[in-house]
């Protein structure tokens, strides 16, 4: 088999003159680009990245290249292939703003002193990105547009219509909707907003945190001319995040401070009503990111987000009054929709219960028991007494164990989700487990059977299997009239659910 990094391999080997001592592969967020680290014989580390997109590739140099000329933190560019196809960067750590705040985010919005610290410190480092970095940079060198314009917010409005509304079967009229998008690109296009680079993405797993904790920036390679707005709403209402009213409040103020230092900004009304209704912008462009992720590519992370974009939406829309009546009317319905399917699914749910509680009487419907769990420690027994079942293995794919960002975290967790629906190979795996759960699921219910068991087991039975287990129960719960028993037995975690009789 082919090594996937050989290019980078001649380019590290071209810039130090010996090969490297050990690569490990870097999953990336859903970018197209590939990531390695390269380690020398001292355990110094290298970046390398590999990207077909060439013109991007150059965008990234060129930017990087431009922004360290400004003494702003980010990598800096050390070789680039002759082909431009891939290069090789510092590496600037692996702890991201985004893992450092997780215990304020897990335990919804309530962030420690410390994480309120470092979210300050990407507040006052954005306007320095914004306003010292446009200084003297060439707009024409941005990819794929050198400035963020009407042509570039209608296409992001129609990402929320054909990756959204049309992919999950939502009936719109179409002249009514693109009144109100043209209405809303209207009110965007204010000459009088204070402009500079539009990172485009500025959000926590872009920042990675340094030396005393100082924020660093990564992956600005989309960014060009545009409104400051732009990016402080994109951070500070990120669906995830959860930042409270009064910490939201605060880091606008901080950020306030800091841009005043280099522009003069609107009074604060005015300031306020842009900021918000850029905000309510970036919520349907987020909206259209989930459509795609979710509904067409199948990654199920961005489909369970969308009813809590849904949900801060229109709680966007009912803030700022937004003068869009069409697209709210939209987005109410889809949450009122979302919601009545949540309570109808809700309504067969039961308390979790211990693992080893008695299985189903026999007259009822067919349970599934569905197990995660760690080979060390032994394949779960089958209590109903029935034995037999299916048991898979999924220690063959990419382990996020591996990595010390995710050894404390299990596969219910966001951050082993999404590198776990990223790397590609689980989901792909698991596609054929619901083939082969069809067919058998079916015929049990047929036959009139009472039980039938999974067991997934990776190394740690933390990561790959609890991801595996609960992607199978969800699946077989939302698709067929049966009881779902499902058991992470190394975390310690039980739930039930029941069909109706």
């Amino acid at each position: 088999m082919n090594d996937p990094h050989t290019l980078i391999q001649r380019l590290y080997r071209e810039y130090t003159g010996v090969d490297a001592v050990r690569i490990e592969p870097i999953t990336g967020s859903g970018s197209s680009r590939r990531y390695c680290r390269l380690y020398d014989a001292q355990g110094h580390p290298f970046i390398g990245v590999e990207g077909d997109d060439v013109e991007e590739n150059r965008t990234f140099i060129y930017l990087a290249r431009h922004f360290g000329s400004h003494a702003l933190p980010v990598p800096q560019v050390l070789a680039v292939d002759d082909s431009c196809c891939a290069y090789l960067q510092t590496d600037l750590g692996e702890r991201s703003l985004y893992n450092a705040v997780s215990e304020g985010r897990t335990h919804g919005g309530q962030y420690s002193p410390k994480e309120i610290q470092l979210l300050t410190r990407a507040m006052r480092l954005l306007p320095r990105i914004q306003i010292e970095g446009a200084q003297g940079l060439d707009w024409k060198r941005c990819y794929p547009q050198p400035s963020f314009d009407e042509e570039g917010m209608m296409f992001d409005l129609n990402y929320f219509k054909y990756c959204l509304l049309k992919l999950k079967g939502v009936e719109f009229n179409e002249v009514k909707l693109q009144a109100d998008f043209r209405q809303l690109v209207n009110d965007l296009c204010n000459s009088d907003d204070p402009q500079g680079f539009l990172y485009r993405d500025f959000q926590a797993r872009n920042i990675i945190l340094g030396p005393a904790d100082e924020p660093q920036l990564i992956d600005f390679q989309g960014g060009r001319r545009g409104p400051i707005y732009y990016d402080l709403a994109s951070f500070l209402w990120q669906a995830s995040a959860q930042y409270p009213e009064d910490l939201r409040q605060q880091l606008i103020e901080e950020y306030c401070d800091a841009a005043s230092q280099y522009i003069t900004l609107p009074d604060v009304d005015t300031f306020r009503h842009r900021l918000m209704l850029f905000v309510f912008f970036r919520m349907l462009q987020v909206l259209g990111a989930y459509g795609f992720r979710g509904l067409h590519q199948r990654k199920q992370h961005f489909i369970d987000s969308l009813p809590q974009a849904l949900r801060q939406a229109n709680e966007v829309a009912r803030q700022t009054d937004a003068p869009y009546p069409y697209i709210r009317m939209l987005l109410n319905n889809m949450e009122t929709d979302d919601a009545s399917r949540q309570e109808k699914k809700s309504a067969t749910n039961l308390s979790p219960r211990s693992c080893h509680s008695s299985q189903t009487a026999p007259s009822q419907p067919l349970t599934i028991s569905i197990w995660s769990f760690s080979y060390k420690k032994g394949i779960p027994e089958d209590t109903s007494g029935n034995g037999g079942g299916y048991v898979f293995d999924c220690r063959g794919s990419h382990n996020p164990g591996r990595y010390e960002e995710y050894k404390t975290l299990t596969g219910l967790d966001d951050a082993v989700i999404r590198f776990i629906e990223d790397d590609g190979e689980v989901p792909a795996f698991l596609q054929s487990i619901y083939r082969l759960a069809d067919v058998h699921v079916q015929r049990y219910i047929e036959r009139g059977f009472t039980s039938l068991c999974f067991a997934f087991g990776c190394t740690g039975g933390q990561h790959r299997s609890v991801y595996c287990a609960q992607h199978l129960a969800e699946y077989l719960r939302d698709k067929y009239p049966v009881n779902i028993h499902l058991c992470h037995r190394e975390q310690g975690i039980t739930t039930e659910w029941t069909t109706q009789s």
